[in-house]
């Protein structure tokens, strides 16, 4: 949009300038410096360009200035392609005549090496000293479609549509594809900025002026990584209560994961990570480019629909049963029509006809027969939004069924998302053709999209959540603790459960037995002291995995058994090439769910907490959440509750609730632990027994500590 309906900000000048300064721009036809002048020229910007080339008088039948001094007026912003050694003395320049805005297209600096990342680091640190902003370098530039703005500031080959979608992405290269396949698919942008090396202006500042944009109704970004993730968290969490922010964010694989010996560490690759990291934040994360234009599209055409409930209108009962199982594949429903809804579908369509939800009007239905079908699942207070699917009979009208369809749909708020199953040519006749809900090729994808459209939703609706509670905990204490590492980082069980307690966790009663000439003799009497029945567990360093070795012996009843147990583990360790370090007792404990509390810390996003079902299956069935701190109460709650072993949790078949306020509160109690103990790099607390008839508390726990700075 234009800076006159909107306050001041500091990227006005960069995307909504009323002069621009191309400098490298050229006269030949096979140079960026020709494609980005034609692009201004063929966008028909409204304000002032000005070449500026030293060789040459004119480009593109435009006045050639040589050099930024000689233009007549002052400049707002500058896009530079000139050789990376040539680009400071051009920055320098724009800094001496005041210009604000600049946009660096060459390539050279960050993305080789160290020697190019320090001169980017002078280069942006001199243009925000000066009052500027920087977007690149190593980027394709910027455009705005705004009426009154018309900037096309890139090297693409295909202009921009205009629209309503925000798009900013890392990767210059692929946002020439990004507007390749928008205009393909008929989708306008509002606004395009390719950041490249994100020396300055970044995907969060491009959400901070997109927030409150009129133009810009829904976000959309292709990110490789995040600059400054904490920030993001914070403006995003705004920004997408007000509107929808999409996301693709590469680098999913394993190959990105840490190498850890916890649980946690083990099931938390990168890309899980950054998944419950934009959860927390309301963004909606695309698996791929296809998906992401997919929920652009919902978003451009449709508003989120109240609730989950999906009407299916079809004329053919395969793809109805695709589109059955999709909704229900991402999380939608497909609820039995009311009786009077069916009743009106049964005054006019044929016997044959299915009037149960899908609805099958047979391939002979109407156009009419669309409209009245559509109305009357709109009107029906059981569905919240409708797919209308029409598979393109030899002599039905394909468009004349979607403009019917589209008629009915602007007269109501529920949503409609239309399927053209037909040739591709209709998709590309109808691309610009104005008034038309969002409209797929297939019953999946307009399902996923509908999906997604209602998450955020539901998101949107989220009251916003106080911060987690300051708990008061005994931070002296635990640090004396942490301090007690072992050599490999790794507390000793007495220290880890002793951590435990101090932040408010509740734990098994326990004795270390140390090591001694007679550990096992003395393992007895402390499990005489501790009250029977009682589990033994062996402890030596490099011991990770207890019930392989058979170092872990439950449910012993007498002071003899124990003893004989510590002496068949101490005999199983010393085969194993692990020298005995002594035993650890508890109280046996019994009742209740086996779940699993975790923390490991991500080098960019900081402290990942992790809540699942526990015990010896959880890398097997790997039923865990993931969330990224700081959580909010609500956020811990979602964790335990997002689980698919919620139901053992609630209870079944008899068994009583597990208390869900207190995992709840012990996700919170370690979050804080974390938030004031940075060294503590990884945590396991496997299995805490999650009550349901007894009595919860940490069964086992495995912490970490990374050695202190310069250590």
């Amino acid at each position: 949009m234009s800076e006159t309906t909107r306050p001041p900000h500091s990227l006005d000048p960069i995307l909504s300038p009323r002069t621009v300064a191309i400098v490298g721009a050229s006269r030949r036809r096979d140079t960026l410096g020709w494609v980005l002048i034609h692009n201004l020229v063929r966008a028909g910007f409204e304000g002032t360009l000005y070449p500026v080339n030293p060789k040459a008088s004119s480009i593109h039948s435009l006045r050639c200035y040589p050099s930024l001094a000689a233009i007549p007026e002052p400049i707002d912003l500058a896009v530079i392609l000139v050789p990376r050694d040539a680009v400071a003395g051009v920055i320098d320049e724009c800094i001496a005549l005041g210009v604000r805005g600049i946009v660096v297209i060459t390539a050279g600096f960050s993305e080789t090496g160290a020697e190019g990342r320090a001169l980017e680091e002078e280069l942006s640190a001199r243009v925000r000293a000066a009052g500027g902003r920087l977007v690149g370098p190593n980027c394709m530039g910027v455009f705005n479609t705004a009426a009154d703005v018309r900037l096309d500031a890139t090297f693409s080959p295909t202009p921009p549509l205009p629209g309503a979608i925000g798009f900013v992405s890392q990767s210059g290269a692929l946002g020439v594809a990004v507007l390749n396949i928008a205009a393909g698919l008929g989708l306008g942008l509002s606004q395009f900025v390719s950041v490249g090396n994100t020396a300055d202006v970044s995907a969060n500042d491009l959400l901070e002026y997109w927030e409150d944009d009129p133009g810009t109704r829904v976000i959309c970004m292709y990110l490789e990584s995040f600059s400054d993730p904490k920030r993001f968290v914070e403006i995003a969490r705004r920004v997408s209560r007000k509107k929808p922010i999409v996301l693709v964010k590469s680098g999913r694989t394993a190959a990105g994961a840490r190498a850890a010996s916890s649980h946690t560490g083990a099931l938390a690759s990168s890309d899980s990570t950054v998944s419950a990291f934009l959860d927390q934040c309301g963004v909606l994360r695309a698996e791929t480019m296809d998906e992401l234009f997919d929920i652009a599209r919902a978003f451009e055409r449709s508003r989120p629909p109240r609730g989950r409930r999906v009407g299916i209108l079809t004329n053919a009962g395969g793809p109805g049963i695709l589109a059955t199982d999709a909704c229900v594949q991402y999380g939608l429903e497909v609820p039995p029509l009311a009786a009077a809804t069916r009743e009106a579908l049964g005054s006019f369509l044929p016997t044959v006809a299915s009037i149960d939800n899908p609805v099958d009007m047979i391939a002979s239905a109407t156009a009419e027969q669309y409209a009245l079908s559509l109305g009357a699942l709109l009107a029906d207070p059981a569905l919240d939004a409708v797919l209308a699917i029409n598979v393109n009979p030899p002599l039905g009208d394909p468009h004349e069924m979607l403009g019917r369809i589209a008629e009915v749909a602007r007269t109501h708020e529920k949503p409609v998302f239309a399927v053209m199953m037909t040739r591709d040519e209709f998709h590309a006749e109808i691309r610009d053709r104005p008034g038309l809900p969002p409209v797929y090729a297939f019953p999946e994808t307009a399902a996923r999209a509908l999906a997604r459209l209602a998450a955020w939703g539901e998101w949107r609706a989220r009251p916003a959540d106080a911060p987690a509670p300051d708990l008061a905990l005994d931070d002296a204490a635990i640090a004396a603790e942490l301090a007690g590492a072992e050599a490999d980082g790794y507390l000793p069980p007495e220290r880890a459960f002793r951590v435990l307690e101090l932040a408010g966790i509740p734990v098994a009663r326990y004795r270390r037995v140390e090591p001694a000439a007679d550990a096992a003799a003395a393992a007895g009497a402390a499990a005489a002291e501790l009250g029977f029945p009682v589990v033994l567990k062996a402890v030596a360093a490099g011991l990770v995995h207890k019930s392989e070795l058979g170092a872990v012996a439950l449910d012993l009843r007498s002071a003899a058994d124990v003893e004989a147990a510590a002496r068949g583990m101490e005999g199983r360790l010393r085969a194993a090439g692990l020298t005995p370090g002594g035993f650890f007792l508890q109280e046996m404990v019994r009742g209740g769910q086996e779940v699993i509390f975790g923390l490991s810390t991500d080098p960019k996003l900081g402290p990942l907490l992790m809540f699942g079902l526990g015990g010896k299956y959880v890398e097997v069935f790997r039923d865990v959440r993931f969330g990224v701190t700081p959580l909010t109460p609500a956020e811990a709650r979602a964790m335990v509750l997002g689980i698919r072993g919620r139901p053992l949790l609630e209870g079944v078949r008899g068994e009583a609730p597990a208390d869900l306020d207190q995992l709840v509160d012990v996700l919170l109690r370690l979050q804080r632990l974390a938030l004031a103990h940075p060294r503590l790099h990884e945590l396991d607390i496997n299995p805490f027994l999650a009550g349901g008839g007894g009595r919860a508390c940490a069964l086992d726990a495995r912490l970490r500590v990374a050695p202190p700075a310069g250590g």
